[in-house]
């Protein structure tokens, strides 16, 4: 079982930025294509960003030009770097490779707000 580990979020006003992080405890972790997901209130969780082992990246329409994924395998570390925040980015923010069937880690909440 891997355990997926978020942090880095907090409160912002909009306009400003995060940079989230995540971390896995799995000795394949460099093969994994990682993704960052978010699950706003009353909403599904979606898919925002994601990156494969060789570090392309791809985003959702509505983060796209203002997020950035990145990897650093020798750290086992995924990141998220959110510019341009707005309310609509406020949720809890989710790591796990994509078509993984493990268990969701604890997230790590964004709140955007003036």
């Amino acid at each position: 079982q891997i355990q997926f580990v978020e942090s880095g979020g907090g409160l912002v006003h909009p306009g400003g930025s995060l940079r989230l992080s995540c971390t896995a405890d799995t000795l394949i972790f460099h093969v994994y294509m990682w993704g960052w997901y978010r699950q706003a209130p009353g909403k599904q969780r979606e898919l925002v960003a994601h990156i494969t082992s060789g570090g392309s990246a791809n985003y959702a329409d509505s983060v796209q030009g203002r997020f950035i994924i990145s990897r650093d395998n020798t750290k086992r570390m995924v990141y998220l770097q959110m510019n341009s925040l707005n309310a609509e980015d406020t949720a809890v923010y989710y790591c796990k490779p994509l078509g993984n069937q493990n268990a969701w880690g604890q997230g790590t909440q964004v709140i955007v707000s003036s």
